[in-house]
């Protein structure tokens, strides 16, 4: 019996990471491509997969991991297609326009629902139960897993834009957000930290006082995320994230914020094993992608 190939993509904001593996994780051909516009991205992603599998052989089944919002209920009509994004030009493209011609089962997921698997099937979350993965970069997103299962309602989860308390007088930056202004995405994602700063926090030698801000909007979502779903962990990940002492910003604002309410082994003193990292790295969303195309293999 031929090998069954799975054909894995992360889609992200800036870029697109296309990739031919194996079931078991096994990368065979690889390549970046920057996201732009869907007349100039998809083609070439369909260009890599039919030379990729010229190469190795028929793809089995696409997984995808994506940014959004984008419809991801296999029932909708609209399933793979992204809905009211604000990056210009993708509203309306679809996933199954341009894979379509493989012939292959397409399974659809958000990004960081992507990552999160990822994480929970070899990284960081390997072990919990209930995993919530949040990518703080480019935007915010926030992905939770029950038992490796992405969570959902009629839609998947936008933690990015929930409201978070903003002190104006502290913080004058209106936000980035063209939806909801000074939602948390905007102000902590990539956009608004240059916007208020001109630069990225890391560029800028991560002053306490300006780690300590974005820290306190993200530790917003962090208590949330604990009082919702009580994960077993929580993961961290995105450019911003990799500012030296966020994290451990954090953590300790968002200990205060629970301010011992909820008493669980989960929540160790100072969080320094519950708020984490990627254990994959950048690896997580790629890893996640095959990991879906897995399970469209049934």
């Amino acid at each position: 019996m031929a090998e069954q190939l799975i054909g894995a993509i992360e889609a992200g904001g800036t870029k697109f990471v296309v990739a031919l593996a194996r079931t078991d994780g096994t990368i065979l051909a690889e390549a970046r491509i920057p996201t732009e516009t869907p007349a100039t991205c998809f083609p070439a992603m369909a260009e890599f997969f039919r030379s990729a599998s010229a190469e190795h052989g028929k793809i089995a089944a696409f997984g995808v991991a994506s940014f959004g919002p984008i419809d991801i209920d296999p029932a909708s009509p609209a399933y793979g297609t992204f809905t009211t994004t604000p990056k210009p030009g993708w509203s309306g493209a679809r996933f199954q326009d341009v894979l379509g011609e493989f012939g292959a089962p397409i399974v659809v997921d958000t990004d960081v629902n992507g990552a999160a698997l990822g994480e929970w099937e070899s990284g960081a979350g390997q072990g919990c139960k209930t995993l919530a993965y949040t990518t703080i970069g480019t935007g915010v997103g926030c992905g939770v897993l029950s038992q490796g299962k992405s969570m959902m309602g009629f839609s998947h989860y936008e933690g990015g834009h929930i409201g978070v308390a903003h002190d104006r007088a502290a913080d004058p930056y209106a936000g980035f957000c063209p939806f909801h202004g000074d939602c948390l995405e905007g102000l902590a994602a990539g956009p608004a930290i240059k916007g208020r700063w001109g630069q990225s926090l890391s560029d800028l030698g991560s002053p306490v006082d300006k780690v300590t801000l974005i820290a306190g909007y993200v530790s917003q979502l962090a208590a949330n995320l604990v009082l919702l779903h009580m994960p077993d962990r929580l993961i961290f990940g995105g450019g911003v994230m990799k500012t030296p002492g966020l994290v451990e910003a954090l953590r300790s604002a968002t200990e205060q914020r629970i301010a011992g309410y909820i008493k669980a082994p989960q929540l160790d003193p100072g969080l320094v094993n519950y708020i984490v990292t990627p254990g994959l790295g950048d690896e997580a969303g790629i890893t996640g992608a095959i990991a879906l195309g897995r399970s469209a293999l049934g």
